[in-house]
């Protein structure tokens, strides 16, 4: 529950007598990230993953962000506090800790603390007239032993507001690092944080403190795949002059925008939205905020994130979804089928609406064991032949609705398929085929199998069949036309190639992996 801290100087060059080439200037203090609970039982983050030190304006009191962890028999999570660099300092210049009583209780030192003060390096200010200190060897024994057997302050270190800025719990993936970086938008300055997880991907985070700052909202503007392969983000640097974060891993290091402003869409309410300090609707499109832009056109709104204010040059009470392009799913009864829609925002809602004929109305789809919403879309355990239809997907966020998919999904019925089956059997009859040795494929997987994998296995004997008349009738419409060949051509070279190729071969339309 209790983190230490600590702070010493590269020209600490250890005792004469006491210490010897150990530090002298040790301290440490206790670094509280908590979140205050009811009847003063609070949540602590014990474990420090990252720190990163954010320059201000005033140099000399930077901010301290930290990334801690805790992993309990109750939860797994995350925070991040932050810390100012003078409420560091005074604790480091308060008093120290002392075991006292019988008990052996930690409590403030009230005792004579020796001169010069422990934890000091010598400087001008140290030196006195009867007595200078180039060293900490010329420090009298008597500061050394104090300094050996008190190291810790007494006062603990508070974040800012008594609280973390963001706290993530049960995440699939741990938190790593952390870079910041200070924007300046339309309605103040915004801390964007970047935490890089263990699985290669970066957290695009922001904290908005409410009124007396008892609550604080978390607003993740993005989350960036840098990786393809899930490995751990080992390191990250920014860079605000090239507008660039480099990440590092095992397996190579990667440049990451800082913004990406194009990908919010192409209307001022999507760009509204995303609440990206970084970005603004310039009256085009999405670009770049620029604090010396023109006033005219530029709308953000970071805090609130409300199109209806901020774009009132759109109608955003009409729900038109003619303007969203059309898509069409087939999906065969009985089988598995899943219908694609991602929000642009992560922070917006997801409902879906069917149209089944025109007669009916347009009502929102129920879901239950068999009909599933998933963040990716909507997933059909098993589909009906009642399921077909016209699909909407809409996202609402802060009063604000869109249909960002349209979806038409035709179901294959039963019998159609099995109209199919029934022609091809009687094509089949007419047209004797070989069917492959089995002995030609032993060892290999057949491709078909490999795709039923994904559509289920309510008919796979049938489209075994199916696809084994498919590539007869392929492979004898490669043979028929072409002139037979020699005796002396199959055993050759070359024959030999081709058998070994037609054995190897994959289907239609398909391309080789």
């Amino acid at each position: 529950m209790i983190l230490g801290v600590l702070f010493s100087f590269q020209n600490d060059a250890g005792g004469q007598r006491v210490l010897v080439n150990k530090w002298s200037t040790f301290n440490k203090a206790r670094l509280v990230c908590s979140v205050p609970g009811p009847d003063g039982i609070d949540t602590y983050f014990d474990e420090l993953e990252d720190v990163f030190l954010l320059r201000t304006k005033d140099g000399k009191n930077p901010e301290v962000y930290a990334l801690f962890s805790t992993i309990s028999n109750v939860f797994q999570g995350f925070a991040v506090c932050v810390y100012r660099m003078a409420d560091i300092w005074e604790v480091f210049n308060g008093p120290f800790a002392h075991k006292d009583g019988p008990d052996h209780q930690w409590a403030a030192y009230e005792g004579k603390v020796p001169y010069p003060r422990p934890g000091v390096c010598p400087s001008k200010t140290t030196n006195q007239p009867s007595r200078q200190y180039s060293s900490t060897k010329d420090y009298p024994d008597e500061v050394l032993h104090f300094a050996r057997a008190h190291p810790l302050m007494s006062k603990p270190v508070y974040p800012l507001h008594r609280q973390p800025v963001l706290v993530k719990t049960n995440l699939e993936h741990r938190l790593r690092q952390i870079v910041v970086d200070r924007v300046e938008a339309e309605d103040g300055q915004y801390d964007v944080m970047f935490i890089g997880t263990d699985a290669g991907s970066v957290l695009k985070v922001i904290a908005l403190q409410r009124g007396n700052f008892a609550a604080v909202e978390e607003v993740i503007l993005e989350e960036l795949q840098v990786f393809k392969a899930p490995v751990p983000i080992t390191e990250m640097e920014i860079s605000v002059k090239r507008q660039m974060i480099y990440v590092a891993s095992k397996v190579g290091v990667a440049q990451v925008k800082l913004h990406r402003c194009e990908t919010y869409g192409t209307a001022c309410a999507e760009c509204c939205l995303a609440r990206d300090p970084y970005c603004a609707w310039d009256g085009l499109s999405c670009t770049r905020y620029q604090a010396a832009g023109k006033r005219r056109f530029r709308r953000q709104d970071i805090r609130n994130g409300n199109p209806v204010h901020q774009c009132l040059d759109q109608n955003l009470t009409v729900d038109d979804f003619d303007n969203t392009e059309e898509k069409v799913v087939y999906g065969t009864e009985h089988n598995s089928t899943f219908l694609e829609c991602i929000p642009k925002s992560p922070q917006a809602t997801v409902q879906w609406f069917v149209h089944r004929s025109p007669e009916e109305l347009r009502d929102e789809v129920k879901t239950d064991e068999r009909i599933m919403k998933t963040e990716q879309g909507l997933l059909f355990r098993k589909l009906f032949r009642q399921d077909a239809g016209m699909y909407y997907c809409k996202t609402q966020e802060h009063g604000f609705t869109q249909t960002i998919t349209k979806i038409m999904l035709e179901v294959i019925e039963s019998e159609q398929l099995e109209q199919v089956f029934q022609r091809e059997d009687e094509e089949s009859s007419r047209q004797p085929c070989l069917v492959p040795d089995p002995r030609l494929l032993h060892g290999q997987r057949v491709w078909f199998k490999d795709i039923m994998h994904l559509i289920g296995y309510t008919n796979l004997q049938r489209v075994e069949e199916y696809c084994e008349r498919v590539w007869c009738g392929d492979r004898q419409l490669r043979h028929k036309g072409r002139p037979p060949k020699s005796k002396n051509m199959l055993d050759g070279k070359k024959g030999r190639g081709k058998q070994h190729s037609e054995r190897n071969r994959v289907p239609r339309q398909a391309a080789a992996t």
